[in-house]
């Protein structure tokens, strides 16, 4: 199918006398770069040369394209063994260099991230809601300015506050004791929780739990879908997106979590389904609360989103975003240039890195829960936002869970303890060292 164009080379441009029924197999179902090995078959061409790689139309092919680190063995003539090795390295090596980074990253991340070491132990009942009180679904979790005392949005000792009228934020000292609440009939689905510098609470109300989310057809919705900015001591001081919520150039819908960068700039990341037709978008604010920048689609590409649940800054002001529905954490500036993509902390549901860049990934949709990605287990995930490195990790007990499992939110205090929210126990653990 290439005959009489060269492929990377500068000499002999014929065809090569490929077996037949070989080159009708992949001229019907191979990709481009399965079929440009096929013409470097001939002993004739070079690997490496001056002229671009081209296609039937002339048009210019990405060099990557050839011949790709995944390039199946069963592809390779037995005439290539009669090539310069020197040339052939020469090949390997250029496409190696060349692929996306983000591509060498999920390759790199194909085998499950599960046998790293677990230096935790794990303790149940740490935090106290008081008598008679009983814990709901939590994915919201983070640390006081003090480093020491703990906040947690919870969902009303159920999966849901909108038939409730207790409290959804709870601080609780470094003995888990309850030292303040709020929020009494203002959140329908508490979900994600930050402490800015100024120790002012911020809590996402993503409406995803207990009918908040319209169907179709369905009246528009009057309550959630917003965000809110306490004091702390409970004022509200400031409150993001329309009541009832909002697609398109409104917003928000469904939105899953909240962070500041240093500068006080506000990024909120929504969508909380993978059903077509889904928001999947981050917004940046500035601290007043004004819009500055929309960006993303639904979508499975590298520069799609699906779920983005999860949002962090490390050290150096990058921004680290859990796209739990692809399985990945995108790395960005914060302009939303994507600047990595990482695959070996599994499915993100919540992310925390602390002051020393040390990262921290509940996987809460893993395993028995999701069959497209049950070779990877549940639990926490802990490693280097620098160079990414899986160190420990904390697995979920329960392996054969059917639906949400372990934490889905995460956080650690100075001391070093790690904290998990967990929706589908509905409690609150801590995990100290051994």
């Amino acid at each position: 199918s290439f005959t009489g164009h060269s492929v990377l080379g500068t000499r002999n441009n014929r065809s090569p006398q490929a077996p037949a029924q070989a080159t009708r197999q992949r001229r019907r179902s191979a990709p481009m770069w399965t079929a440009a090995v096929a013409c470097l078959r001939c002993r004739t061409h070079t690997i490496i040369g001056t002229r671009p790689v081209v296609d039937l139309t002339g048009q210019r092919l990405p060099l990557q394209v050839f011949p790709p680190p995944s390039l199946p063995p069963m592809t390779w003539h037995p005439l290539m063994r009669r090539l310069p090795v020197r040339l052939l390295l020469t090949g390997l090596t250029t496409a190696a260099l060349s692929a996306p980074q983000g591509a060498q990253a999920q390759s790199a991340a194909s085998t499950p991230v599960n046998d790293a070491p677990n230096p935790y132990r794990t303790v149940v009942g740490w935090a106290k809601l008081g008598e008679g009180r009983t814990w709901g679904s939590t994915s919201a979790v983070d640390i006081d300015k003090d480093g020491k005392s703990i906040w947690v949005a919870e969902r009303c000792g159920a999966n849901s506050c909108a038939t409730s009228d207790l409290p959804s934020i709870y601080k609780f000292d470094a003995a888990g004791n309850v030292v303040k609440s709020f929020g009494a009939g203002l959140i329908l689905s508490p979900h994600g929780i930050h402490v800015d510098r100024d120790g002012n609470v911020w809590v996402t109300d993503c409406a995803c739990t207990g009918g908040g989310g319209a169907a179709a057809g369905a009246p528009a919705p009057t309550r959630g879908h917003q965000i809110f900015k306490f004091s702390p001591d409970g004022k509200l001081l400031m409150t993001l997106g329309a009541a009832g919520g909002g697609k398109d150039a409104n917003y928000f819908w469904m939105p899953n979590d909240i962070a500041t960068a240093p500068n006080g700039d506000i990024f909120v990341a929504e969508g909380h389904t993978s059903r077509a037709g889904a928001n999947a978008r981050l917004f940046k604010f500035d601290k007043s609360g004004t819009l500055l920048k929309i960006w993303g689609t639904f979508g499975k590409g590298p520069s799609d989103l699906d779920q983005p649940h999860a949002l962090a800054f490390d050290s150096r002001g990058r921004l680290f975003v859990g796209d739990r529905g692809n399985d990945r954490i995108l790395i960005m500036d914060q302009d939303f240039k994507i600047l990595d993509t990482w695959y070996q902390f599994s499915r993100p549901s919540g992310i925390f890195i602390d002051k020393n860049d040390m990262m921290y990934v509940a996987d809460s949709e893993s395993g028995s829960v999701n069959p497209p990605h049950i070779a990877w287990k549940r639990g926490i995930r802990i490693g280097s936002a620098r160079d990414g490195k899986v160190i420990a990790f904390i697995p979920d007990p329960d392996e054969k869970a059917p639906s949400t499992s372990s934490a889905e939110g995460v956080a650690v205090d100075a001391a070093g303890n790690i904290y998990g929210a967990e929706v589908g126990q509905k409690a609150l653990k801590r995990y100290e060292k051994k």
